[in-house]
């Protein structure tokens, strides 16, 4: 076997190659789970019932949905032949006795139709018992509503670090979740065949877990049921966890009814069902020098995990391991727990915790510079990583000096410093326009925090007339993996990208796989499609070693041809090797398999090295603000990104841009509101459709977008020298949060510490002006001889009314060593 990061002459990866899927995708021709079930016979269709309460104990009344015509069967607890549950936890009841979120699904109605099937829903009465209620983080907090194990990272003593420090701040860092807006929503489709056998379609990121929580509703083994994943209209990590319960449902009126179920969930029902990213409330004290090295951190992080626990542990694992970014901080003590709400069960979303991390210490360096009198550019990159410093968990930092050589590259490509002093000269000659240039570095550690999933499978199959056809465990969602999987078949068996096919993910053919998440799909099944490559490349090289008449180690694979050292005169097709190993009884199918080496992690301790690498990169965003809405708008985005050797580096770059576009959405735009008041929607989500949540659209692109890949960055022990690429660019977004908040600056004096809501919507940016303009005009009251010296001025420099309704963001607070 070679090497796994060397690649041969003329690989197939590296080339900007089509997504495999793309012309169906332009046409229409995709096919989707609810496609499938559109052209299933006899199918049923399934429809929620859901709660209106945030949190009460039920008793639902299903006789009247028999009444209408159409309406086949309700699905309720009684049904359940093994175990009534949705989660790996034990934690999420199929058919719950206590509605734990208002919009909680409490029993299911199958109908001939999807206008039968939700009128019986309707006509379904349920009587409620309230119980409280948590719709806030710090409802929660003041509650002692907590969930799952909480963690701490260690380093140091920062609290004699903080009592030593030359100067040291404290506050409240909140922000927001993030609704993922997949375009397909949740779906599946369930099918029971002759034999008693479970064939379940499923818009899913994990089959193998579907399948197992399948299996375990319907009290039969895993073997009986078969989760296929066709492909996903996107999934961003909403698709992990969430989807296994909905397939049950589907399965379990299979059962019952003995005919096909689909289940497809509608915009309205998908939002206020399912799981988004964790919003978190973050409580902090940071040490710095008066040149403005971190000295400390001491922070409390927590998570809102909604009503179950979900993925709530491991996002608040990552959560932790990510709040220094790409910084040495030598004082380190971070503790995090997970508030339980009465909203839906936050879940995986892309990034998984680590943007979480992340906001804190890029708040608190955004915070601090001006107070410090630092360039906030200067600030970041005197804070970074150097060769052979560790993280607060104990991991060596390996290639810390590609963070340096990235920002620098960025700096001279992106003409930073040019490009500021034409900003800081627009500045100062417009009075209501003001612009900002500013640049953030991420880096961000690829492998599961659960060792176990860092695993993966392939099937491989070389057929007699050469064609090959690959199976292997990661899901397509859009973002190209099954691309890169073709190009690293076709590269390890020295064939033709169209000489490789690939069939739908499923668990009959490749078991137990891990989730697509964490960005390992490429790492991981990558590792296996070589892996089982290899196996049946070394079998034929001996037939045709046999044939040209030279060592089987002197044949070589290229091109669809297979030639021998020394007679490059003779060659043979790979199909005529096929089937001249075929007839020799050679066997021509392999399984690959891969397994991520030199992880350790104790979760208990929360040390050691749980990542396999770290990729890095570095953004830099000019926005330009409004200081009369607070409206803002990109002008230039300049990305340098570390994805290895590029596997495929026309996705590399799609993902690159997508992931900042959607990191921009959760800082900037995407804002999730609940009812938190005390009457009957208590507990409503009230951003529920587009016309409420504002997603990004082709209005905040920026104006000029340009994204360049770090070069001769081959990482060793990664297939054929790549690194991921998924959620480590979602983190580049934060430069246009830093930007926007630099851009307030500007209408303060120098020194003023912009305090930035999050998402830094336009209301939310104009109450900053707001605010910046206030201590402007205090500190030139403070000058002035007739100065008011009352004491019931404010001394943040805020006007009395000028802060939002229901903003809760704390004043910075310093004190002097």
């Amino acid at each position: 076997m070679s090497a796994l990061a060397d690649r041969p002459a003329n690989p197939v990866v590296g080339l900007r190659a089509v997504h495999e899927s793309a012309a169906l995708h332009v046409t229409g021709a995709a096919m989707y789970t609810d496609d499938l079930a559109a052209h299933t016979a006899g199918v049923l269709t399934a429809w929620p019932v859901q709660s209106t309460n945030a949190h009460a104990r039920v008793t639902v009344d299903v006789a009247p949905a028999y009444d209408v015509p159409g309406v086949v069967r309700v699905l309720t607890a009684d049904d359940v032949p093994g175990i009534n549950d949705a989660g790996i936890k034990h934690d999420e009841p199929l058919f719950p006795s206590e509605a734990m979120f208002y919009g909680h699904a409490l029993v299911w109605v199958l109908g001939e139709t999807q206008e039968a099937a939700r009128l019986g829903a309707e006509a379904v009465t349920v009587d409620y018992e309230p119980l409280p209620s948590y719709i806030t983080v710090s409802e929660a907090i003041a509650a002692e509503s907590y969930q799952g194990i909480a963690r701490t990272v260690e380093r140091g003593d920062a609290a004699a670090a903080l009592a030593g420090a030359p100067r040291v701040f404290e506050g409240v860092t909140e922000f927001g979740g993030q609704e993922h807006f997949y375009l397909e929503t949740h779906a599946s489709l369930a099918i029971l065949d002759s034999e008693g056998q479970y064939f379940v379609q499923s818009s899913t990121q994990h089959p193998s877990e579907t399948q197992e929580i399948v299996a375990h509703v319907l009290g039969i083994s895993s073997s009986q049921v078969t989760v296929q994943s066709l492909r996903m209209g996107g999934a961003f990590g909403g698709k992990e966890m969430q989807p296994h319960g909905f397939a049950a449902i589907a399965a379990l009126g299979a059962k019952l009814t003995g005919r096909p179920v689909r289940l497809r969930l509608n915009r309205t029902q998908d939002i206020t069902m399912t799981g988004k990213r964790h919003p978190f409330q973050i409580s902090w004290k940071a040490g710095f020098t008066e040149d403005g090295l971190i000295q400390a951190l001491d922070a409390t992080l927590t998570a809102d995990g909604g009503w179950s626990i979900d993925l709530s542990e491991p996002v608040l694992g990552r959560a932790l391991c990510h709040i220094d970014n790409a910084y040495w901080i030598p004082n380190v003590h971070a503790y995090g727990r997970i508030a339980k709400t009465n909203k839906t069960s936050q879940t995986a979303f892309r990034g998984f915790g680590g943007p979480q991390g992340v906001f804190l210490i890029e708040d608190i360096l955004g915070r601090v510079a001006p107070v410090l009198g630092i360039d906030p550019a200067e600030i970041r990159r005197k804070n970074m990583y150097r060769p052979g410093q560790s993280t607060p968990y104990g991991q060596l930092v390996k290639d810390a000096d590609r963070l340096e050589a990235i920002w620098q590259r960025l700096v001279d490509e992106s003409d930073f410093d040019e490009r500021r002093a034409e900003i800081a000269a627009f500045n100062a000659a417009s009075v209501d326009t003001k612009r900002a240039l500013a640049i953030t570095p991420v880096k961000f550690g690829i492998s599961f925090n659960f060792a176990a999933f860092n695993q993966a499978g392939a099937l491989v199959h070389v057929y007699k007339d050469g064609s090959v056809l690959i199976n292997h465990g990661g899901t397509e969602m859009g973002q190209g993996l099954h691309t890169k999987m073709l190009q690293v078949a076709a590269t390890a068996l020295g064939l033709r990208l169209d000489q490789v096919r690939l069939a739908p993910t499923r668990t009959d053919k490749v078991p137990n796989t891990s989730a697509t998440a964490a960005s390992s799909g490429a790492d991981l099944n990558g590792g296996a499609v070589k892996n089982a490559c290899e196996q049946i490349r070394e079998r034929m090289a001996k037939v045709a070693g046999r044939l040209l008449g030279v060592d089987e180690r002197d044949v070589r694979f290229e091109g669809g041809l297979i030639t021998g050292l020394g007679k490059f005169d003779e060659s043979l097709t790979f199909a005529e090797v096929a089937n001249a190993a075929y007839l020799q009884r050679v066997q021509l199918w392999a399984a690959g398999y891969y397994r991520t080496e030199g992880l350790h992690w104790n979760p208990d301790l929360m040390k050691g090295s749980p990542f396999k690498y770290f990729a890095y990169g570095c953004a830099a965003t000019e926005v330009e603000v409004d200081g009369f809405t607070g409206a803002y708008r990109v002008r230039r985005v300049d990305i340098v990104h570390d994805v290895g050797d590029s596997l495929s580096p026309m996705l590399d770059i799609g993902q690159i841009e997508g992931a900042y576009v959607q990191g921009v959405g959760w800082l900037t735009l995407e804002e999730l509101l609940w009812d938190e008041t005390d009457g009957p929607n208590r507990g409503r989500l009230l951003t529920q459709s587009a016309s409420t949540y504002k997603l990004p659209s082709f209005s905040e692109m920026p104006e000029e977008f340009n994204v360049r890949l770090f070069e001769n960055a081959r990482e060793d022990g990664a297939v054929y020298g790549s690194k991921a690429v998924g959620e480590p660019p979602f983190m580049l977004a934060f430069s246009a949060r830093e930007a926007i908040r630099e851009a307030v600056g500007e209408f303060a004096p120098a020194g003023h510490s912009v305090e930035l809501g999050s998402p830094a919507t336009p209301e939310a940016v104009y109450w900053a002006i707001e605010a910046a303009r206030s201590a402007g005009s205090a500190s030139v009251a403070a000058t002035s001889p007739a100065a008011d010296a009352s004491a019931e001025h404010d001394p943040t420099g805020a006007s009395a009314g000028s802060a939002p309704v229901g903003a809760d963001v704390p004043a910075l607070a310093t004190t002097e060593a």
